[in-house]
């Protein structure tokens, strides 16, 4: 009985190498924007789909990888996701060109869909007591906090690391032996679970869904860039036809019974249309605000790619803190929690834009990021709770997917539409670029976020309580969702 029990979290620990590898690269990638667009001698827009295509292949398979483990078995997938992660990884760490770079990026995303979901699946197989299955839970979420630090100090101390190889290359390839030890692993100590093959997958609405979001987030890094030209306009208005075909696809397939990708019956309801909001423009901001900021302290105060790592470290610290705080205490106050955390935000921003001007002191720089994260903390890990508390437990699987999927796609968004704001004002002096003026205009783009994020969760309802109470199913569902897909502070 020992024995099976040391074996299941020898297995949790397998399991959590996908969370942890998600998530660097997320963090990672931040501090090397700056020696990528050297070393492949990419453009703003190249560089912002670095970033963003990521995101976009995780968003676009996000809801397949998940219905692709229930088919074919958890374990084979997990396997075979952590095989292309590991192989995409290297191949992003070859790339000799900026396009190179951004298809094994998106791939890498793709792979990341594929892994990720199944690592809230087979724990939920593994742990089958619910005070087990809470302890690895709560294993997953600092799992997920831990590798935003070591991303963020990572990815400085390689891109300054010269070793054979240029040093952003390396952030690729440290991929490279995690994923050989994990692919052992997962052989070793990890069981196939059952295959539910009772219903068909809409491979057809994933199809058309992944295209109108490539549709959308192409044209919006590398239209501005190329002064708008035609072929932008039409694929910005191409994505808008494709998800309006998604929507009538997906409600032909409601009415014949068919089966469906997502079920627009749950966009009926008023809190559920508000919440997603709310996430919408959050994620926009904070996605953005790590690009423009790593960007900034290394172009704009001249800041080793090591330093600006280690600025990050209180944040992260802060930010663990704060969402520990906040989850004990959102049933109590619900959303103010929350109103409270944008307000914290909403002064770190006031106040870069009125002290980030170089010469900036160290200790500024720490404290007012770092008040970023305590703010955040408070935010971004309590979003889910409040704004889809109301869902129907019915509901519960399906507004995980959406909201998933809707995170990431937010966070493409960000890189998109407020780094190139950003980038925008950067290139508007090529030859004098005034990298705290770009600061200023996303900070105070930022702040049209936040206001948005704050008057959606006004116009959600107070009580926590009893929305938990109406549909436990899908509050725990959605908060381990929440977990799963890792795009922490």
């Amino acid at each position: 009985m020992e024995t099976k029990s040391i074996s299941k979290w020898l297995a949790l620990l397998v399991i959590l190498t996908a969370p942890l590898l998600y998530v660097i690269d997320i963090f990672i990638i931040n501090m090397a924007i700056p020696a990528i667009k050297a070393g492949v001698q990419a453009t703003d827009g190249e560089v912002q789909l670095v970033i963003a295509g990521y995101l976009l292949g995780s968003a676009s398979f996000l809801i397949t990888g998940g219905r692709t483990g229930d088919y074919l078995g958890r374990r084979k997938v997990f396997f075979w996701g952590m095989f292309c992660f590991t192989l995409t990884s290297c191949l992003c760490g070859l790339a000799q060109t900026a396009l190179q770079l951004n298809i094994t990026r998106f791939f890498q995303g793709v792979s990341s869909s594929i892994m990720v979901p199944q690592s809230i699946a087979l724990i939920q197989v593994l742990f089958t007591d619910q005070k087990e299955r809470a302890k690895a839970i709560g294993w997953y979420g600092i799992t997920l906090s831990i590798a935003a630090i070591i991303g963020q100090i990572l990815g400085g101390y390689l891109v300054g690391t010269h070793f054979m190889i240029a040093g952003w290359r390396l952030i690729f390839f440290i991929n490279l032996p995690v994923g050989i030890a994990a692919l052992w692993a997962i052989r070793k100590f990890l069981h196939e679970t059952p295959k539910e093959t009772k219903n068909a997958f809409d491979y057809q609405g994933a199809a058309i869904l992944t295209v109108g979001l490539i549709c959308l987030i192409y044209p919006l890094t590398q239209g501005r860039e190329a002064g708008w030209p035609l072929w932008s306009i039409a694929l910005i208005i191409g994505s808008v036809c494709t998800f309006a075909f998604f929507i009538r696809d997906q409600k032909n397939k409601l009415q014949h019974n068919k089966q469906l990708l997502i079920d627009i019956s749950l966009f009926k309801i008023r809190e559920f249309n508000i919440g997603l909001l709310a996430v919408l423009f959050h994620f926009m901001m904070h996605t953005a605000f790590l690009l423009m900021s790593a960007v900034y302290l290394q172009n704009g105060l001249g800041l080793s790619a090591l330093n600006c790592g280690m600025y990050f470290i209180l944040h992260a610290i802060l930010f663990m803190i704060s969402s520990v705080v906040a989850s004990k205490i959102i049933v109590q106050f619900g959303k103010w929690v929350l109103q409270a955390g944008l307000l914290l935000i909403l002064i770190s921003f006031i106040l870069m834009i009125c002290f980030f001007k170089a010469p900036v002191s160290g200790w500024c720089v720490n404290l007012v990021i770092g008040l970023y994260g305590l703010g955040n903390g408070l935010v971004l890990p309590s979003l889910l709770t409040i704004a889809l508390k109301s869902i129907p437990s019915k509901f519960a699987g399906v507004a995980a997917g959406v909201f998933s999927t809707f995170q990431q796609t937010a966070s493409a968004l960000g890189i998109s539409i407020l780094g190139g704001i950003f980038y925008s004002v950067i290139d508007g002096g090529r030859l004098h670029p005034n990298y705290f003026k770009a600061l200023n205009y996303g900070l105070v783009a930022g702040i049209v976020c936040l206001f948005i994020v704050a008057m959606m969760l006004y116009l959600l309802p107070s009580s926590t309580k009893d929305a938990v109470k109406k549909a436990p199913d899908a509050t725990i569902q959605l908060q381990e969702q929440q977990q799963e897909i890792g795009h922490i502070g």
